[in-house]
């Protein structure tokens, strides 16, 4: 049976590495995998410590008010999971984010990703999906 996006997060949730491990060898082979190392032609990484959030949205905005189609990630969210991933500001749909977790979730194999490391590569999947010319992401630890 095909899981919706609740079942995905919670799937998700229970099953993280009970060690995390704080280097990018994991994400990056599956990123390979999925040919998602060069998600848009421009990519902006946002990092710190206070007003990453703020930083992706200015940005964004101003970048689709110079004419360009912008892809953002960033997290926490507020409401609902889909405010991490928008395209042109509006937050993408239920049914892209599952697809790239089942994307991901295929190409993974044997290799065990956290809560935000899925999330990550379901941003660069849906941005290379759709085409970006430019990704905003804001990132944690090693970028």
């Amino acid at each position: 049976m095909k899981k919706n996006l609740d079942q995905w997060l919670a799937f998700l949730e229970s099953n993280h590495p009970t060690e995390i491990d704080m280097g990018l060898e994991r994400v990056q082979a599956v990123a390979q995998r999925m040919d998602l190392l060069k998600p848009a032609e421009k990519v902006i990484l946002v990092a710190g410590t206070n007003g990453k959030g703020s930083t992706v949205t200015v940005s964004s905005q101003i970048l689709q008010a110079m004419g360009k189609r912008v892809g953002s990630y960033m997290s926490p969210h507020l409401h609902v999971y889909n405010e991490r991933v928008r395209i042109d500001g509006q937050p993408v749909t239920d049914e892209l984010i599952v697809e790239s977790f089942e994307e991901i979730d295929e190409a993974r194999q044997n290799i065990s990703l956290t809560y935000f490391e899925v999330g990550t590569l379901s941003a660069l999947y849906i941005f290379k999906k759709l085409q970006v010319d430019v990704a905003v992401l804001e990132i944690g630890l090693g970028g």
